[in-house]
């Protein structure tokens, strides 16, 4: 707004200089850019990183399997924080000594995390393997990927709205200082004789 204000305020005045005009139009020009380029700018990433994050899904759920275990043992140590993958952050983990049959066949035996509270040799839970029963992290759920894609949009955004204002402020800045220097130019020349008798002051 000030911008459209300054171009109109400068369009006949007498006292206006050139570098008036172009601060007001260097002004509505950023006004423009921050309005049209930053959303394009952070929709182009959303997309492109919504689209990245999408076959990473895809990919996991591939190559990730979702197996039953069966406790052996617990072991000594005490419930572990929640996961915070988990729909509801209150379920309890144990660490526990488990069996469990890879998708290719192959009896396992390790150490995992279970989401039991209180796990007790026999009890049944669920993991994320490989194809060859080595213990996995679940895979990334397509939800997640889109709010990662959306808050990476908004990055892009906000950032090209400020890159777009620091140049503006960067410009401005370089004009101000040769308006300053011309300034103190004519005030050499004018300085000396300033208020003496007969100068024409």
């Amino acid at each position: 707004m000030r911008a459209i204000i300054g171009l109109w305020r400068w369009r006949r005045n007498p006292l206006r200089r050139t570098t008036d005009l172009v601060e007001a139009w260097l002004a509505l020009a950023s006004l423009l850019l921050v309005l049209f380029a930053a959303p394009l700018a952070g929709a182009a990433v959303g997309v492109s990183v919504q689209g990245t994050l999408q076959k990473a899904v895809r990919d996991q759920r591939k190559d990730r399997h979702h197996v039953a275990a069966v406790v052996v043992r617990k072991l000594s140590r005490g419930p572990l924080a929640p996961d915070p993958e988990t729909p509801s952050g209150r379920d309890a983990h144990s660490r526990v000594v488990a069996d469990w049959t890879a998708p290719d066949g192959t009896p396992r035996r390790g150490t995992v995390i279970a989401d039991l509270k209180s796990p007790l040799p026999g009890d049944r839970f669920s993991i994320w393997t490989d194809r060859h029963g080595r213990i996995m992290g679940r895979p990334l759920d397509a939800a997640t990927a889109t709010a990662h894609s959306a808050l990476a949009g908004f990055g892009a955004a906000v950032l090209t709205a400020g890159l777009l204002e620091g140049g503006r402020r960067l410009i401005l800045w370089h004009m101000i200082r040769r308006r300053h220097a011309r300034w103190d130019r004519a005030w050499a020349k004018a300085g000396p004789d300033w208020g003496k008798a007969d100068t024409g002051s």
